[in-house]
């Protein structure tokens, strides 16, 4: 996360966690979405480095965030085995 400060990365870790989970359908609490947030901008950082990809500000490092962590919850999911509802 480039240039968000400490504050700015929990704020955008937590929103990147909570869109993350909208848009796979799951339903964690506050500090879940922290935590999948936060790892999903290492993971998101990692792949746009890869792809060459250059994000800056608060909307490049949540938008990588997001990305990160839709691919942190698709590869849990692939672990846990099937849902019950």
């Amino acid at each position: 996360m480039n240039g968000v400060g400490f504050i700015g990365a929990i704020i955008i870790g937590i929103f990147a966690g909570w869109i993350a989970e909208q848009i796979m359908g799951r339903n964690h609490g506050l500090i879940t979405n922290l935590i999948v947030g936060l790892v999903g901008a290492l993971i998101g950082a990692f792949l746009a480095s890869m792809f060459n990809i250059h994000f800056f500000g608060w909307i490049g490092s949540l938008l990588v965030s997001t990305v990160g962590a839709v691919v942190l919850l698709w590869i849990l999911g692939l672990f846990s085995g099937p849902r019950r509802i």
